[in-house]
Formats: structure tokens, C-alpha cells, sequence
């Protein structure tokens, strides 16, 4: 028996003591997602329901199966995220179309609480798939559309939670996440992947994640939960004084770019959070948090607006 202290330092994932003890000859290799997936078919006039089902199966054992992240992950370590596909089409053999919601959270410290990290609806959604078949992917090449589909979110999830815990921690991730594109772009013809598809899209999303206009917000994912949600479990004042002093830059966001999807996809994640952690600030925080927070993300104001009653 081989008895093993593990310290991760801030640029890892996990900041906190873990004490493993590891059998000699152990061989088996942790996952790195925990994903659960929900396949809902209910549009779907059909008596062969074993199909949903079987996709079903096969989309969690494919984000589940997988070794995504280039560090050991142990399973208290896991990538908590959900897969919600409501088909939409279904053409009675292998063709099917439908929308996929794609949540993704991480523990705040010292706390039971999980911080919504992304909260992204992908309408663009078109895929084959025949029941009983495993789903193939390769960094490389493309194989299908589903596999590049929950490939491309699967190192986004990562990514964004890298970059929570360690100051723009997720580049490798949004790397790869832009070869998932790329190899999209070149293959298939499906919608989603191309900057003329629209304004937020997986195109969009990637590009945002690469692009060095959006380091403010990826800067902000790591202060608002390292120094800020982490530190309120001992210190609620002084964690959301760290929030406090990110709120104008969030203001200050170019909601105007063509593509500006990153901004989108977090207050789609905090909106309800920020509401929670300002509730219970004092009078001028709450004036000071609803003014930023109305101007930074104004689809959501009417929402900003509770934090004052």
C-alpha cells in the first residue's frame, strides 16, 4: 500500500487536501465528467421508443467513457454537467433533429453549494444516430455530427471550470474546443458551426473563448468564484466586496460585437445567483449591483430589479 498526500496548487482544478491511498497494481482510469443525460422524445409519434432510449445510453456512456482532461481527475473531482435533448424530428430511421441544453456547475469551498458555471440551449441541433451503435470521436478527424456535438461541450465545460479555478486556466480546453470546429466547418454541412449561422452558435461561442477581447469576462469567471464565492463561506462581506469591484467591468462588456455570445451564455448561468448573492446586501450595495447589473445584461433587468425588494 503506497500512502499519498496530493496538494493541488491554484492553477489546478480542485485547491484543497487529498488524501488517496492507492493499492499497487490499481490500474483504472477515473472518468472526467459526470454527466447526465436526458433524452425526451415526447414530439415524437412513434411506437419504437427502444431508439431514445438507446441514444440515450450511448450519449452518457460517450461523455462518461472518455479521458477529456490532460490532468488525473479523481472522481470527487468530476465535471458535474447535464445534457437535456428534446427531439424535435425524427425521420422513423437515422436522422433526427432537436434542441441541447448544456448546464455545467462546480462546488464553491467550505459550502454544499453548486455554482452554475454555463447554461447554453444549441437550437442548431442536427444529428444521425442508429439504435445500439456506440458514438466514435477523434480530435483528428469527423466522425458525426453528435460526437463533434458533445465533444466541442464537454471541453467548453472543462475549460470554463479551469478557468474558475485558475486565472485563465482553460486555454488548452477552448483550443480544442476550436479544433472540434474547425473540423466541423471542413465536414458535413451541419448548422451551428459557421459564423453565417447565426449570432450565437457554436462558431460564436469558440470564437468568444479564443478571442483576447473576451480575457476581461474569463478573468472575471476566476475572481468572481476563487476570490469571491469561495471566500463567502468565511467571509460573506469580503467575498462579495470581490464581486462588488467586478460589476463595472461587467457593465462595461460590449454586448454590441456581432457574436457576442460568451456574455450571454454566463449571465444565462448567473443571473439567478447574482440576484441570490445581492438580496441579502445592504441597501447601497443593491442599488450600486441593480444599475451594473441591468446595464451589463439588460435582457435580464426585470430580474435585477428583485434584488431591491
Amino acid at each position: 500500500m503506497i500512502f499519498v498526500i496530493k496538494l493541488l496548487n491554484s492553477s489546478m482544478r480542485k485547491i484543497s487536501l487529498y488524501i488517496i491511498f492507492l493499492f499497487i497494481g490499481y490500474s483504472a482510469q477515473a472518468q472526467d465528467l459526470n454527466a447526465q443525460v436526458k433524452v425526451i422524445s415526447g414530439k415524437i409519434q412513434s411506437s419504437n421508443r427502444h431508439i431514445f432510449q438507446s441514444l440515450e445510453t450511448s450519449m452518457k456512456d460517450f461523455l462518461n467513457g472518455r479521458k477529456w482532461c490532460q490532468d488525473q481527475v479523481m472522481q470527487q473531482e468530476r465535471f458535474d454537467c447535464t445534457f437535456v435533448l428534446n427531439i424535435n424530428t425524427w425521420d422513423g430511421n437515422s436522422s433526427f433533429s432537436g434542441e441541447l441544453q448544456v448546464q455545467s456547475s462546480r462546488p464553491v469551498f467550505n459550502s454544499n453549494y453548486s455554482s452554475p458555471l454555463i447554461n447554453v440551449n444549441d437550437k442548431d441541433f442536427e444529428f444521425t444516430y442508429s439504435e445500439g451503435s456506440t458514438i466514435d470521436y477523434s480530435d483528428q478527424t469527423f466522425n458525426s455530427n453528435l460526437a463533434s456535438v458533445m465533444a466541442f461541450y464537454a471541453y467548453v465545460i472543462i475549460g470554463i471550470d479551469y478557468d474558475s479555478f485558475g486565472r485563465l486556466g482553460g486555454t488548452p480546453y477552448f483550443q480544442l474546443a476550436q479544433v472540434v470546429v474547425n473540423n466541423a466547418q471542413s465536414n458535413g454541412g451541419y448548422k451551428g458551426w459557421k459564423a453565417f449561422d447565426g449570432n450565437t452558435n457554436r462558431y460564436w461561442l469558440s470564437e468568444n473563448l479564443n478571442n483576447r477581447a473576451y480575457l476581461p469576462l474569463r478573468n472575471i469567471l476566476y475572481d468572481y468564484h476563487r476570490n469571491g464565492l469561495d471566500q463567502m463561506a468565511d467571509n460573506t462581506s469580503k467575498g462579495r466586496k470581490v464581486i462588488d469591484d467586478l460589476l463595472p467591468t461587467l457593465a462595461q462588456l460590449d454586448r454590441t460585437r456581432l457574436g457576442a455570445m460568451f456574455p450571454v451564455v454566463f449571465f444565462s448561468a448567473k443571473s439567478d445567483e447574482l440576484v441570490s448573492i445581492y438580496s441579502k446586501a445592504d441597501s447601497r450595495e443593491k442599488t450600486v449591483a441593480i444599475a451594473a447589473l441591468t446595464q451589463a445584461d439588460p435582457a435580464n433587468g426585470q430580474k435585477y430589479q428583485g434584488i431591491g425588494r
